[in-house]
């Protein structure tokens, strides 16, 4: 049986380096203190209805008070996907 050929593998050449791009982060300054603040809103509208026993912050929601502050949260949240 005849032997085979032994192949020389080329030497690795390293890729040529990428040029650094500037990545020009706009400022959101204002997203950090508005889902701070809807995170908080949320969280004293479930606690307050909590304390009072359902008779605040709006009597007329009944249990839906929670729904609110869960929606104050999850608007925390959303906003929150805007930070960079």
């Amino acid at each position: 049986m005849p032997k085979s050929r032994i192949r020389k593998k080329a030497d690795f050449t390293p890729p040529p380096a990428k040029q650094a791009t500037n990545l020009k982060l706009t400022s959101r300054s204002w997203v950090a203190p508005v889902m701070l603040a809807l995170f908080l809103i949320g969280l004293a509208w479930i606690v307050v209805f909590y304390v009072t026993d359902g008779d605040l912050p709006i009597k007329d929601l009944g249990n839906w008070n929670i729904v609110v502050g869960f929606g104050f949260i999850a608007g925390g949240f959303g906003v929150s996907t805007q930070w960079k």
